[in-house]
């Protein structure tokens, strides 16, 4: 399995990067992270716009297409598991996760989803949701693998 990360903002030396690099390092599935720059625009829709052309242009052929929105389903750890699976079972091979930027993206990407997934109804820093995301990622490679890691 590939997991593919695209999103808007740059992942620097901080303790996001730190999170996210924990869970990079205990996958084992292959990973890549793909980031573009925010776009600046005084207009909200031209921003939004542009830069989910960008991440659009970003994910791999024939990818499943995860987008993260407040507004998406939750999904419990073991129910990511579940789905990832039905996936790989159907021939799968590539995950792409979306991350928009602080404005959020244009509603034209979502039609283009598998699944817009929530995690939970609050706001988190678009840096954090990079480690946290990756870390389900991880529980989810542990839970198809039979690991004690997550526990239900």
């Amino acid at each position: 399995m590939r997991i593919t990360i695209v999103a808007v903002g740059k992942l620097r030396q901080s303790i996001f990067s730190q999170l996210y690099g924990l869970y990079a390092k205990r996958l084992r599935w292959e990973l890549r992270l793909r980031e573009i720059e925010p776009h600046n625009s005084k207009n909200i829709k031209e921003q939004q716009r542009h830069e989910s052309a960008r991440l659009l242009a970003l994910i791999p052929n024939g990818a499943q297409i995860i987008i993260l929105d407040e507004n998406g389903e939750t999904l419990s750890s073991s129910g990511l598991a579940s789905w990832i699976d039905s996936k790989i079972q159907n021939g799968s091979k590539d995950i792409c996760i979306v991350i928009g930027g602080a404005n959020g993206l244009d509603l034209d990407i979502f039609p283009k989803s598998n699944l817009i997934l929530a995690l939970g109804r609050l706001t988190w820093p678009h840096l954090m949701v990079r480690g946290m995301i990756l870390e389900q990622i991880y529980r989810v490679q542990q839970i198809l693998s039979g690991h004690p890691y997550h526990k239900d």
